[in-house]
């Protein structure tokens, strides 16, 4: 008979293992979105610097820019509230990390396979309007409460679609499990973008992208107006945290969207267990790609154009999505 003590020592050496796992992948898998960013955008606009800056192909650069934001000083505005203001980027980097509890990279890799899996990504990102919040509010600064405020009506306008486009996935796979989800594609033979999910998934990356703050949908902290909005007031440490966030955001969301609708870790003729986190990577690269061609192609959207589509596109569109997906299941 096993201890009562070792059995909880075991618990909590394999809860840090894991915490542990999925902090380097966050961060492993940021890190090059970061440099592919750099570069991408150089290659679009025919900006010379990144070439060669940073060693060969400029791959130091990202590793320059963080030492730089290391080394600034960490400055508190005296109108700002401080407790909120130093605990809003660590808040929104935690929504972010959380998400990559459930996300699998093969059938047994994966830090929790929950039932409820989907609806636990949806719930905790969510916190992530709160720390925007929170940094707008309590940096004593206009710009960056009216960014914050611009924030949050984003956000709450483009979750409604984002989970609409959701339920549809749950409907034809007949589960909240990311794992259940991706063997439901692999059983059908087609991931679901081809199996009858193409108009949710376009749903879900444009959410997505609101939902990141990224261009067209980057008001919240629009140079031009807010001069960097609700980041106006950071520096140093806490607003590497915030860059941090974003780009683990898009690995995250990226990760998500290739699991509900691109069949995951799954590839006609591979062996999942072997080769499904090579999969799965290989497609989040493939829709970070999207992202970074998008960011530096679109021009940004107005705040009555980014609300319209919300409301008067997106959600009505996503709504006939799910009551056809419905009719299809109980049909056939």
């Amino acid at each position: 008979m096993i201890p009562l003590v070792a059995v909880e020592i075991n618990f909590y050496l394999l809860l840090v293992l894991k915490i542990l796992a999925i902090t380097g992948v966050m961060l492993g898998g940021s890190l090059p979105i970061i440099f592919g960013e750099l570069k991408i955008s150089a290659h679009m606009q025919s900006r010379v610097g990144p070439y060669y800056a940073g060693g060969r192909w400029g791959w130091a650069q990202p590793m320059a820019d963080g030492l730089k934001f290391f080394q600034k000083e960490d400055l508190v505005p005296a109108a700002a509230d401080r407790q909120v203001y130093k605990l809003a980027p660590y808040l929104l980097m935690v929504s972010t990390l959380a998400v990559f509890v459930i996300i699998p990279f093969s059938p047994d890799l994966i830090a929790a396979d929950l039932d409820l899996g989907i609806f636990f990504a949806l719930a905790i990102s969510s916190l992530s309007t709160l720390g925007v919040l929170m940094a707008g509010w309590s940096s004593g600064n206009k710009y960056s409460l009216i960014g914050g405020l611009r924030a949050a009506a984003q956000i709450i306008a483009y979750e409604l679609p984002l989970v609409l486009a959701v339920i549809g996935v749950v409907i034809q796979a007949g589960t909240l499990s990311m794992v259940g989800i991706v063997e439901a594609q692999i059983d059908m033979g087609v991931p679901f973008l081809i199996g009858g999910q193409a108009v949710a998934f376009v749903i879900f990356f444009i959410a997505s992208l609101a939902e990141l703050n990224r261009t067209p949908f980057d008001l919240p902290i629009a140079e031009s107006e807010l001069v960097m909005g609700y980041l106006t007031e950071y520096s140093g440490f806490r607003f590497t945290t915030f860059f941090l966030a974003e780009y683990a955001g898009v690995v995250a969301i990226s990760a998500i969207a290739s699991t509900l609708f691109l069949g995951g870790y799954g590839f006609w003729g591979l062996d999942s267990a072997l080769f499904g986190p090579f999969v799965l990577a290989a497609k989040v690269g493939i829709l970070a790609f999207l992202m970074i061609w998008i960011r530096w192609t679109w021009p940004r959207m107005r705040e009555d154009q980014l609300q319209t589509l919300a409301w008067k596109w997106l959600i009505p569109i996503s709504l006939a999505n799910i009551m056809v997906t419905a009719i299809f299941k109980v049909v056939f």
